[in-house]
């Protein structure tokens, strides 16, 4: 079979970013069998299917933090997201990831152009805010200007007999690239409590909420356990 781009959003996938990135599932191992089976290996037992009082076993594992069962359930997702969205998401270390090179390919360089540019937050050096004083219209054209330039930048450097691993260093941080994640369940969570709250970025915020949306009909009563709404996307940035 020939070779697909990784560029392209998988069948199972949700889009983000006003439809700029997205987030796909591409394969998972276990269930919530798998879960309660993992529990009650101590016991020597096991199950086939959920049983009657087994939500109620998941939900006394969650809140008692007896979180063990769940790293037998993983997930591994195919990410298009930009790289400062890219940055973020590998301080959690206990994914694993591959992500695409451009030191071995110059195709399909895209760039993100936020939807509504923020001010920044007087009392949080790290927080933004929503402001009615910029002038949206001109940091757009302004940006996707200097996303132009930069790529022209870049291929000329190319056809120049430039290296790839070098020329790509003048191409900017909106640029998106493309990885592979993998991770369990309890350690998924533990990213979507971090990563779908107010404090978080706008951004990467749109990516854990859609994470939740793909991963529900797997886990649902530990979704359901959780709280997840996953019927809203991130509040506007």
């Amino acid at each position: 079979m020939p070779l697909e781009s990784v560029n392209v959003p998988p069948p199972n996938h949700v889009a983000v970013l006003g439809g700029q990135g997205w987030v796909g599932l591409v394969d998972h191992m276990g269930s919530e069998v798998t879960i309660v089976n993992a529990a009650r290996v101590s016991f020597g037992k096991r199950r086939e299917a959920m049983g009657e009082h087994d939500t109620e076993l998941l939900r006394y594992l969650i809140a008692h933090r007896h979180t063990s069962p769940l790293e037998h359930v993983v997930f591994t997702f195919l990410i298009h997201c930009p790289l400062f969205v890219r940055s973020q998401w590998h301080r959690h270390r206990s994914w694993s990831f591959n992500e695409i090179s451009r030191r071995y390919t110059s195709v399909d360089i895209d760039f993100y152009v936020p939807p509504l540019f923020r001010a920044q937050a007087e009392d949080n050096r790290q927080a933004s805010i929503r402001s009615d004083n910029l002038d949206q219209k001109t940091c757009r054209e302004q940006v996707t200007a200097h996303h132009r330039l930069s790529l022209e930048l870049y291929n000329r450097l190319l056809a120049m007999g430039v290296c790839r691993e070098q020329a790509r260093g003048v191409l900017p941080q909106n640029m998106f690239t493309t990885f592979w994640g993998t991770v369990d369940l309890h350690n998924l969570i533990g990213f979507i409590q971090l990563r779908d709250t107010p404090h978080a970025q706008w951004e990467i915020r749109e990516y854990a909420r859609a994470i939740k949306k793909l991963i529900r009909p797997v886990i649902p009563h530990v979704a359901e356990i959780l709280g997840w709404d996953t019927a809203k996307t991130a509040p506007a940035p």
